[in-house]
């Protein structure tokens, strides 16, 4: 689910301010997590996402920028990500992988999502992947430990 269906579904309007959006050419952890080769021109879109008038998350998303053209003109804080993609480049989300961990606020996270310093936050890096198996987008989230909770089913 993206972050709008997520908000939704808790009855919550969704927000997103925009704090960073261009064009790179070294970012090898998001390249490599991509399957891109290292110097791969990536989007790095850095979002402050929030909902219920106060910060929820620090999103950072990278995606290849050669496959994404003009997204950069996209009104990427005022429209869902996934909404955007499917619609305007034809991709099929399916699933993602994710890694989620514990981690504190820095000095600038703490600041943006105005919680205190060392506060606990969830660290969730994800790989987003087409329904044909391609990484599409990867992701690393900030998100206030006590804005959010994991449900995860499990299956034997």
């Amino acid at each position: 689910m993206s972050y709008t269906e997520q908000m939704a579904s808790r009855s919550l309007r969704a927000g997103s301010k925009v704090l960073f959006l261009r064009i790179l050419d070294s970012e090898h952890e998001a390249a490599a997590r991509l399957s891109l080769r290292p110097t791969s021109n990536l989007i790095k879109l850095e979002r402050l996402r929030h909902a219920a008038g106060e910060p929820f998350a620090l999103e950072t998303c990278y995606l290849s920028a050669a496959e994404f053209p003009g997204l950069l003109d996209a009104p990427v804080g005022r429209e869902s990500l996934f909404a955007l993609l499917e619609r305007n480049y034809k991709v099929e989300l399916g699933y993602a992988d994710e890694e989620i961990d514990a981690t504190t606020a820095d000095p600038r996270i703490a600041e943006l999502l105005a919680i205190p310093r060392r506060e606990p936050l969830l660290r969730i890096r994800q790989v987003i992947y087409s329904t044909k198996g391609k990484a599409i987008m990867y992701v690393l989230g900030f998100y206030r430990s006590d804005r959010h909770k994991l449900v995860i089913r499990r299956f034997r």
